[in-house]
């Protein structure tokens, strides 16, 4: 059984976004929310905040309800690039730079592992 949780338009550009994932990328659910709630980077907040909701759907697809945590793990989690606000920089001279303020779109599935 597997939960899934997207977050869309998400402040911060993909490439930053990316270095916090791939820290989860396979862990178990309890190890991964360790790491993002201790990491300094900005991203890992609402990284946490995905992780979390992922849970809750897993939790909510199961009839009982009762999903052990321990066998719980981050099946797949991505980033995707999302849209991105076009914003003028003044330049000297009278020119104006471009400016691309990037957005992304988070992705994270949660799974339990099949005991043997």
């Amino acid at each position: 059984m597997e939960g899934k949780a997207i977050n869309r338009y998400v402040g911060t550009s993909p490439r930053k976004m990316r270095l916090v994932i791939d820290l989860i990328r396979g862990k178990s659910v309890g190890e991964a929310l360790n790491i993002l709630h201790f990491s300094p980077k900005h991203a890992s907040k609402t990284a946490e905040k995905v992780l979390r909701s992922a849970i809750s759907n897993l939790q909510n697809k199961d009839d009982a309800g009762r999903v052990a945590t321990e066998d719980v793990y981050v099946k797949e989690c991505f980033v995707d690039g999302g849209a991105m606000m076009k914003r003028i920089l003044p330049a000297p001279m009278g020119r104006a730079f471009r400016m691309l303020k990037r957005s992304n779109h988070i992705t994270i599935v949660v799974a339990q592992r099949n005991k043997p």
